[in-house]
């Protein structure tokens, strides 16, 4: 009772059992499949089984590249991995790495051998991939003259572009001279000039696969000025080709859709560039219609003929205002002539003369203001508004000693009649 162990102790000292032992580590198992089962995980469980017994397996997720194929229930298989105790159920299990078809298990050692050698060697690497261009005249393929492959290859060109030229190598994909025929298709379509080149064919086992499994396919390949794209069998079959190769397609089909552009696209984008083209032309000629409507405004302002014109319109207006001003000066000294006009009136002997009033002078043309600048027999010249009228002096008599009336009755007489020759007028009724 002194050496009572728990279950998981057991479970964990036999697990180490098996951890410990070399030839559990690393061992392969052949048998059929069965209660295969792919969970949502990506985890695979199955079991493998003979005449004798039953042992229960697992494929982590991580572990999938290990398997080439869709496994199936019924498959004879031979899985490589490890031998190990699952601690919780105390049982144990075999964790699967890499899973074949029983009989191509020597093939498939070789396989993992040759692409070991070639990636070591570098040609698996990434910096000699070609770019597939984007769109061709001419596409290579080299796969059998009857297979689905070309048909597929066809089908899918003529549908994205049916003005592409395919030029067709038909090579022997499977057998005896395959991989002569395959290598001998590469290098004839790359001496004529392919854009690019389609190498592969349809799914099938990995003996119907092995001629792209060849050394001489994968430096066929490698060498190549051609940008190649392997196209052999379904999504789960991958070849040394498909490693070498510029671009691996999982189908013949995929390989065209690869390799061959959409023309229709291509027609698209056309028109979309032609229609931005044509929208920027439009803009940049409204854009520059604009700066030449600017321009010749400015040359138009800036133009001499339309400096002289603004000058003679300036001038013109300059002309409006110096004759207005000048009409508006004369219109003043004309109101200003009137009034000295009128001024002048009130002084001119002549408006005197007009009223009644005369102008008397001598005969040496001065002025008579006073009786004393004459005597009697003096001759007089009188300027009246219509005339001159030429009189002698009879007599002159101061105003301040006669009687003004007596006076002007005696004038009024003499101008009336005759004077006589004592110096008295003599008229009809009156002396």
């Amino acid at each position: 009772m002194n050496s009572v162990y728990s279950v998981g102790q057991v479970n964990t000292y036999i697990k180490n059992m098996f951890t410990q032992d070399f030839l559990l580590n690393k061992i392969y198992i052949k048998g059929e499949v069965s209660n295969c089962k792919y969970h949502t995980s990506g985890h695979i469980y199955f079991s493998l089984k003979d005449e004798t017994g039953a042992m229960a397996c697992v494929m982590f997720a991580g572990a999938r590249k290990g398997l080439a194929f869709q496994m199936k229930n019924g498959d004879k298989v031979i899985v490589g991995g490890s031998v190990n105790v699952y601690e919780r159920d105390g049982k144990y299990q075999l964790y699967a790495k890499e899973i074949t078809l029983e009989g191509a298990g020597l093939l498939y050692e070789r396989y993992l051998a040759l692409k070991r050698e070639l990636e070591e060697m570098g040609m698996f690497a990434q910096d000699y991939k070609q770019p597939i261009p984007k769109h061709i005249r001419t596409l290579g393929v080299v796969t059998a003259p009857t297979g689905a492959a070309v048909q597929d290859i066809r089908n899918v060109a003529g549908r994205r572009n049916p003005y592409v030229q395919i030029i067709l190598y038909p090579a022997l994909v499977q057998g005896e001279g395959a991989k002569e025929s395959i290598v001998k298709g590469i290098r004839m379509l790359d001496d004529y000039g392919v854009d690019v080149m389609i190498v592969g064919r349809g799914g099938g086992s990995i003996e119907d696969l092995w001629a792209f499994n060849e050394e001489e396919v994968a430096r066929a390949i490698f060498n190549c000025k051609t940008p190649v794209i392997s196209a052999v069998g379904h999504e789960t079959d991958t070849t040394i080709a498909d490693y070498v190769a510029d671009m691996r397609a999982p189908t013949p089909s995929a390989a065209a859709e690869l390799a061959v552009g959409d023309v229709r696209m291509l027609l698209k984008t056309f028109e979309d560039y032609r229609e931005k083209l044509s929208r920027s032309v439009e803009n940049k000629a409204l854009l520059l219609r604009q700066h030449l409507r600017l321009y010749q405004n400015k040359l138009r302002f800036l133009s001499p003929e339309n400096q002289i014109r603004e000058k003679r319109q300036h001038l013109m207006d300059l002309e409006d205002k110096m004759e207005a001003a000048m009409k508006n000066q004369i219109y003043m000294a004309r109101r200003s002539l009137d009034i000295y006009i009128e001024r002048m009136k009130g002084l001119s002997p002549l408006e005197k003369l007009n009223q009644g009033f005369s102008y008397v002078e001598d005969i040496r043309h001065h002025a008579v203001t006073s009786i004393a600048q004459v005597k009697v027999d003096d001759t007089l010249h009188i300027q009246v508004s219509d005339g001159c009228i030429s009189a002698d002096v009879t007599y002159t008599q101061a105003l301040g000693r006669v009687d003004r009336g007596g006076c002007e009755k005696e004038l009024h007489a003499c101008a009336a009649g005759k004077p006589k020759e004592d110096g008295k007028c003599e008229t009809d009724d009156t002396e």
